[in-house]
């Protein structure tokens, strides 16, 4: 738990005010939803660092965790479209990518439950901030889509968390994690 505490402190110390979700393309179908996560950088990191999480975890978390995430990223859609305002959306997507990529460089361990929680709050970001995207008329076709491509998107960090564990010790596991990391704190510089 002390480990967690760590890594956001250091995420909010380096993380500053970054937008995810600027210059946006169409959010109108199926298939806008479907290409939206896999067109951003940011979705495709946080995404595949909630899989090596749960990965690392083992067991029910291999599906806890990207259920929980995919179910309250929809809450989110949800609440953006009935107008619900939430402050602070593109720093914590910024965030989840560095906490969720901190906690896999250094094997965080939590327990089923209480580690859920962590991918699912900031999945309830990542869904507001589709929420905001989206035209009313295509609000179930768009949030179907981007569910689909989240899944597959957690389906392929299982797959490389799954095929890493193998390694040494688990260090290339701990390696994509660290690379998540980089990855994030790239976007925030850019």
């Amino acid at each position: 738990m002390r480990l967690i505490l760590i890594c956001v402190a250091l995420t909010g110390a380096l993380v500053s005010p970054a937008f995810a979700h600027t210059g946006v393309g169409p959010v109108d179908s199926f298939a806008s939803g479907l290409a939206h996560p896999l067109n951003g950088t940011e979705h495709i990191l946080a995404m595949v660092a909630v899989g090596l999480w749960a990965v690392l975890a083992g067991g029910r978390a291999i599906w806890i965790w990207p259920t929980s995430f995919v179910a309250t990223m929809l809450a989110g859609f949800a609440a953006a479209t009935l107008g619900l305002q939430v402050p602070l959306v593109e720093p914590a997507i910024w965030s989840s990518i560095i906490i969720l990529g901190l906690f896999v460089a250094f094997a965080v361990r939590a327990p089923v439950w209480p580690g859920a929680a962590i991918p699912a709050l900031f999945a309830f970001f990542h869904g507001h901030a589709h929420g905001t995207e989206v035209a009313a008329a295509s609000l179930i076709p768009y949030a179907a889509g981007f569910a689909l491509a989240t899944v597959g998107l957690h389906a392929a960090g299982i797959g490389l968390g799954l095929l890493a564990e193998r390694s040494r010790g688990g260090v290339a596991l701990r390696v994509l994690g660290g690379l998540a990391v980089l990855g994030g704190l790239a976007l925030v510089g850019s």
